[in-house]
């Protein structure tokens, strides 16, 4: 089975991880799970009350097919928790990393970002938050998003392209990603 790994943090975006964490087991059969740097209770954006008690240490023993950073408030500030030694074990130990929003800064800080495609809010946003980001060659003005060598990454308005890209690195079938991404375009039709 399939492992995704959630990574939360104070002031957690309730959107960007709505789609994973509702529909990755229950309809994919693809184990999900939560972690955060400092295990305990945590409230997200919108007032959401949550208890992670697994720590990045758990995760990196639980070893997920794919790890995805989710944004929020916390990585914009002063006080970002700095996860880069364990997104880069993470990513030796062979899983995917993704970041959504503020989350990309947590991989543009663990220098991921550096040499590989990728987006996030825009090239200023990491510019401006993420010391020791030397990618800005390699960013792209995506609205939806961008996959490269491993490496997932979405501003904050693509949760539906990140889940999908988050799908399809956990190895879920082009036809399973297909019909999830027409499922929720169907709307917009």
């Amino acid at each position: 089975m399939a492992r995704i790994g959630l990574i939360l943090t104070p002031g957690f975006a309730d959107w960007e991880y709505a789609f994973i964490a509702g529909t990755a087991s229950p309809f994919y059969g693809i184990d999900t799970r939560f972690f955060t740097p400092v295990a305990g209770q945590l409230s997200s954006q919108g007032g959401l009350a949550a208890r992670v008690d697994s720590t990045l240490q758990d995760c990196l023993d639980w070893k997920p097919d794919v790890v995805v950073v989710i944004g929020g408030t916390a990585w914009e500030g002063e006080l970002a928790p700095d996860i880069s030694g364990f997104l880069r074990a993470s990513r030796a130990s062979g899983a995917t990393i993704a970041g959504i929003c503020g989350g990309t800064l947590a991989l543009a800080r663990a220098g991921l970002l550096n040499t590989v495609a990728h987006t996030s809010n825009s090239a200023g946003f990491l510019q401006q938050n993420a010391a020791g980001y030397e990618g800005r060659a390699h960013y792209r003005n995506s609205p939806v998003a961008v996959i490269a060598d491993r490496i997932i990454t979405a501003p904050g308005p693509a949760p539906v392209s990140f889940t999908c890209a988050v799908f399809e690195g956990a190895g879920l079938s082009a036809e399973a990603v297909t019909q999830f991404r027409a499922m929720l375009a169907a709307e917009h039709g």
